[in-house]
């Protein structure tokens, strides 16, 4: 049940402007409260959310996420079901902008949501970044594997194409070799 969670707190995180970020709404839905009573809590102590840790999105940034926004509903049905959906029905379409909220800032969120659910969903959230950052390391890490063994195998083409080189200046001696034998001699034949 845990794992369900964390992949759908995973499936709202996005990266936007080189962060990974979650979006107020989104934040707001899984805090179970409305996007506007977050904001305000924020606004209420905007000293605590410098630049890197909150932004608001501009309208390309927004639009570009919009039409990811609906395939990401219809796979997100766990979390659905379990939590109040604030993006549905009234206030889908914002005339306000959304906040985005990087890694940090959602953990500052911890200190100015004080209820047991916030807590609790602050954890999973921070998990969810974790598992993020895990994957990512591990495709580092393939990706320089697969570049070790791509070197490797170069280095053995060249030796492979060495031996070959090798192995064919043998034969071609030893096919010379064999004809000068073969051939019919001329000139001066001592009698035996």
């Amino acid at each position: 049940m845990r794992m369900q969670i964390i992949q759908s707190i995973q499936n709202r995180i996005h990266t936007i402007r080189g962060e990974s970020v979650m979006l107020d709404r989104d934040l707001a839905a899984l805090y179970e409260v409305e996007t506007k009573v977050l904001n305000q809590a924020v606004k209420r102590n905007l000293k605590r959310f410098p630049e890197y840790f909150m932004f608001q999105l501009t309208k390309g940034e927004y639009e570009s996420l919009r039409s990811q926004f609906a395939t990401l509903n219809e796979k997100d049905q766990y979390l659905s079901s379990q939590i109040v959906i604030t993006n549905i029905g009234r206030g889908q379409h914002s005339k306000y902008l959304p906040y985005a909220f990087t890694e940090q800032g959602i953990a500052m969120l911890s200190g100015i949501l004080n209820s047991d659910k916030a807590i609790n969903t602050n954890i999973n959230i921070m998990r969810a970044f974790v598992a993020i950052r895990k994957i990512v390391l591990q495709q580092q890490d393939i990706k320089e594997q697969l570049h070790a063994i791509k070197e490797r195998l170069s280095e053995h083409d060249v030796q492979l194409s060495q031996i070959y080189d090798a192995m064919e200046n043998i034969l071609d001696e030893k096919a010379s070799q064999r004809k000068w034998e073969e051939r019919e001699r001329i000139g001066f034949k001592p009698n035996k």
